[in-house]
Formats: C-alpha cells, structure tokens, sequence
C-alpha cells in the first residue's frame, strides 16, 4: 500500500525537467512585475503642453507600475519648455537635453541612452495615441516575449482616422517606400515603440540618424540584429497641427531612409567586425 502511495503521489510531482520549466515561467513573471518602466517624451517648443503632459504621464506610471522614470528630453527648445520641466518636483522625473536643436532622433537617442529602466518605451509629447497605449504596448512586450513591440496604425482599423489628405497620402508612400527598400511593413513612422534594456542599448548605441526618419533606421537596426517585434494597433485620439512640413521632409525623410538603407549594413558589418 506504502509503495503504491509512493508511486500515486509520484505521478502526481513535477519531473526535474517540469520543475525546470514551471521555474523559469515563476521567474519570467517575477521580472515582468518587477520590470522597471523608462518612459522617455522627447520635445521641442512645447510649452503650452509639457506641464500637463509630464503630469498625466506621471499619474499614470504612479498608478501602474512599482518602479519607473520619466525621462523629458528637450532637443534644443527656444522656448520655456524646459524651465517649466524642470520646475516640476517628482524623484521620477529626469530633464535632459541639449543645445542647439539637432531633430528628433537625437533627442530620442540621448533619451534611450540615458535610461536605466528594464523595459525602455518612447512616445510623443502630445501622448497622440493615448497615455493608456504606453501600458498596453509594455503589456505587449511582455506576454509575447519580444524584444521590441511598436505601435501600428496600418493595423488598426481607424489608425489613419481624420487625418488630413496630404498626410495620410504621404504616410502611405513612405510606408510602400520602406517596405520597398527594407523588406518589412511596420509602421516605422508610429511614434510609440517599447524595448527590452538590452535591444534599446544595442539599437541606439549604433543608431546615429537626427532626423525624423530615425524611426526607420531603428527598425533596420533591428532587422539587421536579428531582434524579435510585435506590434500593437493603435489609433491617434489627440490630433493637433503636426510640426512635419509634408512635402519639405518627405523630401528630406526619401533622401534619409535611401542613405539608412546602405548605411546601417555596412554599419552593422564594421560593428560585428570590430567585436
């Protein structure tokens, strides 16, 4: 009876290699809650919105996550946008920047490079498509187990919604564009990505484009390092007046993404040599 106990309450434990695996998946969700959340905003003149940007954004983060940075990158402002930051006391937020303004990518790079959280996410200033996006692609990130997940309007059914002509036409274009040339079909130019640590260090360390067409050379990065994505559909429900000159930077983002094109495997090749 003893023996046949023994052999029931056997059937009934984990073998070694069970244990093993149902022990990784405890210490997979042990990191996932424990993650800490690097949120970097970069700006440029947005002194109308920063103050109630950073505290939307950080009564969120407060809310959701027990440890997390709000990382404001200021890239270059001629305005009062940085006093104003830096005029709100919070042991999570961090100020950054630099003078004089250099674009966008830059002020993301600085951002990224300086951030020190397990999970790394980038969003807009004006939270385009919601603060409640940035936790639903952290989500993203973790239950897929990716080392990247980027938010896409060409998968949400209203992701293009409202948008004025000019734009929605010149989106389309860039995006048959990239497609083209780099043989993927993101939607490089969302303004919402999350990494790991250690594919955001990776990526931006080797990334040195300033302009708007940096989402694209991220996005080649991460090809040619062979780095997993997901993506998440999102639509934008903040609209504002963009910054973006279409026909001028569509011109200058065409030029951009042909020098990426050939510049990042050459990058990547001189980079796997040197190691």
């Amino acid at each position: 009876m003893v023996e046949l106990g023994a052999k029931t309450i056997g059937s009934l434990t984990n073998t070694p290699k069970e244990s093993k695996i149902s022990e990784k998946s405890d210490n997979r969700e042990n990191v996932m809650q424990n993650a800490k959340i690097s949120l970097i905003i970069p700006v440029y003149n947005e002194k109308a919105i920063i103050k109630n940007t950073i505290e939307t954004t950080l009564n969120f983060l407060e809310r959701n996550y027990s440890d997390y940075e709000l990382i404001i990158s200021d890239d270059g402002s001629t305005d009062e946008t940085e006093k104003i930051a830096k005029h709100i006391t919070n042991p999570h937020l961090r100020v950054i920047g630099h003078k004089p303004n250099k674009g966008k990518g830059s002020a993301v790079r600085e951002g990224v490079l300086a951030a020190c959280g397990d999970i790394v996410v980038y969003t807009d200033a004006d939270l385009a498509y919601g603060i409640e996006a940035v936790g639903e692609l952290v989500t993203k990130l973790q239950s897929d187990g990716t080392e990247i997940a980027i938010g896409s309007r060409k998968l949400h059914p209203e992701g293009f919604e409202d948008y004025p002509v000019i734009r929605l036409l010149a989106s389309r274009f860039f995006s048959f564009l990239t497609g083209l040339l780099a043989g993927f079909h993101y939607d490089t130019q969302c303004g919402l990505k999350a990494f790991s640590s250690q594919a955001a260090k990776k990526i931006f360390s080797c990334a040195v484009s300033d302009g708007f067409a940096f989402d694209f050379e991220v996005m080649m990065l991460a090809k040619g390092l062979a780095l997993s994505v997901t993506q998440l559909p999102v639509k934008i429900i903040n609209h504002r007046d963009s910054k973006v000159q279409v026909l001028r930077d569509s011109i200058r983002m065409f030029g951009d993404i042909l020098k990426i094109r050939f510049a990042v495997s050459r990058r990547l090749e001189r980079k796997t040599g040197s190691d």
